[in-house]
């Protein structure tokens, strides 16, 4: 088998579907070390099913290998209003090609298989760069189009047939691995009771260790895999030391586990974690590595379903609850909060989940945890939900993220109701402006158009599509086109909504609730823009601007200055707008924005305008940062005011004032502003007092 996926590596994709239990894992496991590539391996959960947390799990697998890329991207995801993700997934390609010859493995698929993230592998797949290599490991097959890459020869599969023991690789790993010295007869009945079945093979050996009473177990492994697990996993567990089977049953409520976490949940084990997992793989009992340095692990699932199943028929409740606890307790100490919280919900512990769930900075819905979120969410009674108002707002801005907007006005409804003779608190503002602040995004959505597009831009959108024909890199324009045709009829009424509630929710917010503070600031900006009322967008916009430095966050900043940038070509002032898309354009950097090319084209009008109005005698063109400092100089601002107003330093606007009179060939601000008035560069210009 190593041979054959060896051999694959020129085709894009192989494809490792079978049941559990057939050494899938493993398999792929041994081979790695000999490829000849380097390798990131990612293992899925139930969680990594949305789209923008799978991404980010694919990233950081990534940068195990290349530890820049994608981090771009990364910054942009952790914004509140990330963009679409295929634009990030082309990104993410790009810099791909740059990667040395790669292997990504994928283990566990059918834990994340979704529909979206069904499409974004097979977008991947159809544009990987020749020499990265995809592995794909499921108990299910994906549902993009395997037929189109096998008719390609794009594919390596291996499916159960592939997977099962054959009669000598069964007498092999018996008799030389496991040192059983079965005679053949034994060898071909246990063969045909676990079907080649790999897991059961191993179950088997270790029961039979030691047992001289072969043909008594030989007769009771009859039945289904699951029978036959049930039978063997009791078989090897009353082999083991008491110590090892309350240390296998007890960790078996983790996904995942290094030694630290062991010793966190057990409690001064005698032997420390780290130390029993290493033992515990030399010893076949089914614990699997994550990492190379075998920090790690996880157990084969089936093996861990048995193991829960003895856990809860030997435990309490509440020494189950405890063991949740403290694993809950554990990983929000190391900052893995997602983690923290399903096994807090899993203790019943509805204050600490709802703490965690809300968040330090940011709540854990819009960090990739929306589905286990709601899914906890609409477990809750509405009792439990009415005393804690906020997880009634937490409730609607989840369904939001979920893509169901239809469905949020009524847990929004149910909040104000549970507030209702509450005191004004610091919390219960707060809490009104998350209500505010997720009506607006609900009407946001109605209006459903590329947001700091103006009326203007738009027209000339619909006379360009009209003159050119359309094709698949079109961008799309027309879709673009017709919704705002709604927006300046039937939607108004949801633009002013979002304004009000916008509004609302910046008066009610805490000022320290910045994620949410800087949505709502942004909605305001966009409808305002649209509404025509400048003077708020402005407003608005630079206070998302704000709050995105406070927070790092970049995404924010640039589709603001993007905002800003069209607001002052509206109002006749270029060189304003020309500042704002370069300053634009300078803080993307290399983030994956479609918005950029907006501020692009903008920035190209701005100088082709500032050109087309200067006399032919000035030597070198200012640029739009030098034109806005002139512009300053001429309202009679100093060096001082005009480094506070622009946030520059004092050098910087000397070094900005040298370069104006050198290129207008003057030595003094008196004559810098007489020749500014020759040339027309400033509109408007006002001579200082």
């Amino acid at each position: 088998m190593i041979e054959k996926l060896q051999y694959g590596l020129y085709r894009k994709l192989t494809l490792i579907s079978a049941p559990a239990g057939y050494g899938k894992t493993t398999l792929v496991g041994k081979w790695i070390p000999q490829c000849g590539r380097f390798v990131a391996w990612l293992t899925l959960e139930e969680g990594d099913k949305e789209l923008t947390r799978f991404l980010t799990c694919i990233i950081s697998a990534l940068q195990t290998i290349s530890e820049k890329i994608g981090s771009g991207i990364l910054e942009v995801l952790q914004s509140p209003v990330p963009p679409p993700l295929e634009s990030m997934i082309e990104v993410l390609l790009k810099e791909a090609a740059l990667m040395p010859p790669s292997i990504l493995v994928l283990d566990d698929y059918h834990e994340a298989k979704s529909q979206p993230v069904d499409e974004a592998i097979s977008f991947l797949v159809n544009h990987l760069p020749s020499h990265i290599h995809l592995v794909m490991i499921t108990r299910e097959d994906p549902f993009f189009p395997v037929a189109r890459l096998r008719a390609q020869d794009q594919i390596t599969e291996l499916h159960e047939a592939d997977l099962r023991f054959t009669t000598l690789e069964i007498e092999d790993f018996l008799n030389e691995v496991m040192r059983l010295n079965l005679p053949k007869d034994k060898l071909d009945e246990l063969a045909l009771r676990t079907e080649g079945w790999i897991t059961g093979l191993q179950l088997a050996a270790l029961s039979i260790q030691g047992d001289h009473g072969t043909d008594r177990f030989l007769q009771s492994i009859t039945g289904s895999h699951h029978f036959v697990l049930d039978y063997l996993i009791e078989e090897v567990l009353e082999r083991q030391p008491e110590d090892v089977q309350s240390f296998l049953i007890q960790t078996s409520i983790l996904d995942r586990m290094c030694g630290s976490l062991c010793d966190a949940i057990l409690l001064d084990p005698e032997v420390p974690g780290r130390q029993r997992l290493l033992d515990l793989e030399r010893q076949n009992l089914f614990v699997i590595p994550l990492d190379h340095e075998r920090k790690w692990y996880r157990y084969h699932q089936l093996f861990a379903q048995s193991l829960q199943r003895r856990l809860e028929d030997s435990q309490s409740d509440t020494r189950i609850a405890e063991l949740h606890q403290r694993a809950s307790v554990w990983y929000e100490n190391h900052g893995l909060e997602i983690e923290a919280f399903r096994h807090s919900t899993n203790l019943g512990d509805i204050d600490r989940a709802a703490r965690l769930l809300e968040g330090d900075k940011m709540p854990l819905h819009l960090r990739g945890a929306a589905s286990i979120s709601l899914k906890w969410l609409e477990s809750l009674p509405a009792s439990d939900l009415d005393a804690r108002p906020a997880l009634w707002v937490m409730y609607g801005s989840v369904l939001l993220i979920t893509g169901k907007p239809s469905q949020v006005e009524l847990k929004l409804k149910a909040a104000e109701a549970a507030l209702e003779g509450i005191e004004q608190d610091d919390r219960v503002r707060n809490l009104i402006g998350l209500i505010a602040a997720t009506r607006a995004a609900v009407n946001s959505l109605m209006i459903t158009i590329t947001p700091h597009w103006t009326n203007q831009k738009l027209q000339a959108a619909e006379q360009f599509m009209q003159r050119t024909e359309q094709d698949d890199k079109s961008e799309n324009l027309i879709e673009l086109i017709a919704p705002e045709r709604d927006v300046l009829g039937s939607t108004i009424h949801e633009t002013d909504q979002v304004i009000y509630e916008s509004r609302r929710a910046l008066e009610y917010l805490r000022q320290d609730n910045l994620p949410v503070r800087t949505s709502a600031a942004w909605m305001l900006g966009v409808s305002s823009q649209r509404r025509g009322d400048y003077t708020e967008a402005r407003k608005a916009y630079n206070e998302v601007i704000s709050y995105s430095h406070v927070m790092g966050h970049k995404l924010m900043a640039i589709m603001s200055l993007i905002g800003l940038g069209q607001l002052h070509e509206a109002e006749h002032e270029p060189n304003l707008a020309g500042e704002c898309y370069e300053e634009a354009i300078h803080l993307a950097g290399d983030l994956p924005l479609p918005s950029l090319r907006e501020a692009q084209t903008g920035l190209e009008r701005i100088k082709t305008l500032l050109q087309s109005g200067m006399k032919s005698n000035l030597i070198e063109p200012l640029s739009p940062r030098e034109l806005e400092v002139l512009t300053l100089i001429a309202k009679g601002l100093s060096n001082r005011d005009i480094g506070e107003k622009l946030f520059l330093a004092m050098d910087t606007v000397k070094g900005h004032n040298r370069r104006i009179f050198e290129k207008l060939q003057v030595r003094r601000r008196t004559e810098a502003i007489a020749r500014a008035q020759e040339l027309n560069l400033i509109p408007n210009l006002h001579k200082p007092h």
